[in-house]
């Protein structure tokens, strides 16, 4: 009977050792799920979300264009002259989102009587918006009765949401000025009057009965 070699067994159990450490270390790291993500600290919803965009719209509108918006409410309409010379870029995304019906079936989600009144948030709670951002233009002029204007969380961080001034009101030059109503401003102080309740913000803003946006229609000339 042949002797065993002991250096080779030896070989062999050092082989052995190395396999088992290494599916020791592949169990343990395979309990951290590799799907795992950062939370998203920008509040905006994920542009994998149904009606989200993965980037602002590529400018579409003519050099010298002239374009106009009508949005259709439940209590009648409200027609908006864009300053599309002034301020192309906003002009451009809210258009877009127009033309794309991102605000068919939206409510006016914050609504203070003689100050604003504002919409665009798909989510109804102002926490919503397009899956994007982008940055401010210029602000020339005031937050006066009838203008338009981007709500915002900060600077550069536009979206969808908007406001319209119900009255002239002292705000600091944050927020990008993109229209002015030119017909409906009856139809804004009806949505501006609606009873309001606290939902726990502090601020009695939020409609009990919110107005819903049917439509907003552009033209252009």
């Amino acid at each position: 009977m042949e002797k065993s070699n002991p250096k080779l067994k030896n070989y062999f159990l050092y082989l052995f050792g190395i396999a088992l450490a290494a599916l020791v270390l592949i169990m343990l790291f395979s309990k951290n799920p590799s799907s795992t993500t950062a939370p998203d600290e920008s509040g905006q919803p994920s542009p994998e979300t149904s009606g989200q965009y993965p980037a602002p719209p590529v400018n579409s509108l003519k050099a010298d264009g002239k374009y106009q918006a009508v949005i259709a409410t439940d209590e009648g309409e409200i027609t908006v002259d864009l300053f599309s010379e002034e301020t192309p870029v906003t002009v451009n995304n809210f258009v877009f989102l127009s033309r794309e019906g991102f605000y068919d079936g939206t409510i006016f989600h914050r609504v203070i009587a003689d100050f604003m009144i504002q919409g665009g948030d798909p989510n109804g709670d102002g926490s919503g918006g397009p899956g994007y951002i982008f940055n401010d233009e210029k602000i020339t002029l005031d937050y006066e009765r009838g203008m338009v204007a981007m709500a915002n969380r900060g600077p550069n961080t536009n979206g969808s949401q908007f406001f319209i001034m119900h009255k002239d009101y002292e705000l600091p030059k944050d927020y990008v000025i993109f229209g002015q109503v030119t017909k409906g401003m009856e139809t804004v102080d009806k949505i501006a009057t609606v009873e309001t309740t606290d939902t726990g913000s502090g601020e009695k803003s939020t409609p009990v009965a919110p107005v819903k946006v049917n439509k907003v229609t552009i033209t252009e000339s």
